[in-house]
């Protein structure tokens, strides 16, 4: 698929088809945990961030720095973050740089994490009491979940949290650019441990920081976890109009 320019793009009429495309395209976007190992061409991937990078920002800073990883470059950070994480001595050493989950859980979010949970693990058939096949299910995300995309994201030090949030629009134009065209995604917060593991590989400066990684390529469609769908709040659990 060719990317429109941007004047074509802008020129271009919304109908009811572009529409219902884009719609499709969120609503079918969902964090895939099992995928084929069907290569996924470069020029796909960037055709994506292409799109991607039209997302906003505060000033046009455009915050986002972008690690793309294939073949031995994905395989060798894999096998050195998990055996980190198979390590407990190695796994403790590691943590985050900055606290993506709330210090202290409450409702409704611990209820929304704990459902999501058991869910996938219900799926997979692993008991609440098997620790071990749960560390395994974990670890797999440092394999991209058998994905032939990593993608690592960055961001300069300096930059304060607007600017992480307007990289929070970015992401999402990733995984939406890539549902458009036939692909999946899984943004994985669990990398973000083993941060100095990933500066190491990737030659970052000490002004970069880990945001976090996202797997890419083609859905498994016969893997079980991925006909996991997650629940949404409906709208009126979110949302106070004011007239």
């Amino acid at each position: 698929m060719t990317v429109p320019t941007l004047a074509a793009a802008l020129a271009a009429p919304i109908t009811p088809s572009t529409t219902a495309a884009v719609d499709a395209a969120v609503l079918s976007r969902r964090s895939i945990r099992a995928f084929l190992p069907t290569p996924v061409p470069r020029a796909t991937v960037e055709d994506i961030l292409q799109v991607a990078s039209r997302a906003p920002s505060g000033t046009n800073t455009q915050p986002w720095q972008v690690h793309v990883l294939t073949g031995a470059a994905l395989q060798a950070l894999a096998a050195d973050i998990a055996a980190a994480h198979d390590d407990p001595e190695a796994r403790a050493s590691h943590t985050e740089e900055y606290a993506y989950y709330p210090q202290q859980w409450q409702s409704p979010y611990i209820d929304r994490r704990r459902k999501v949970g058991w869910d996938l693990y219900t799926l997979l058939g692993i008991a609440k009491t098997d620790k071990a096949r749960m560390h395994t299910q974990h670890g797999r995300n440092y394999s991209f979940f058998g994905a032939p995309v990593g993608l690592m994201f960055t961001i300069d030090r300096v930059l304060e949290k607007g600017s992480w949030l307007d990289y929070g629009m970015f992401l999402q134009n990733v995984m939406i650019a890539a549902r458009a065209r036939g692909l999946d995604t899984c943004p994985q917060a669990a990398f973000t441990p083993f941060h100095r593991i990933i500066a190491r590989h990737l030659q970052l400066p000490e002004t970069q920081m880990l945001v976090c990684g996202m797997s890419l390529g083609h859905a498994d469609p016969a893997a079980i976890e991925n006909t996991l769908v997650t629940e949404r709040e409906p709208v009126a659990g979110f949302t106070r109009f004011l007239e």
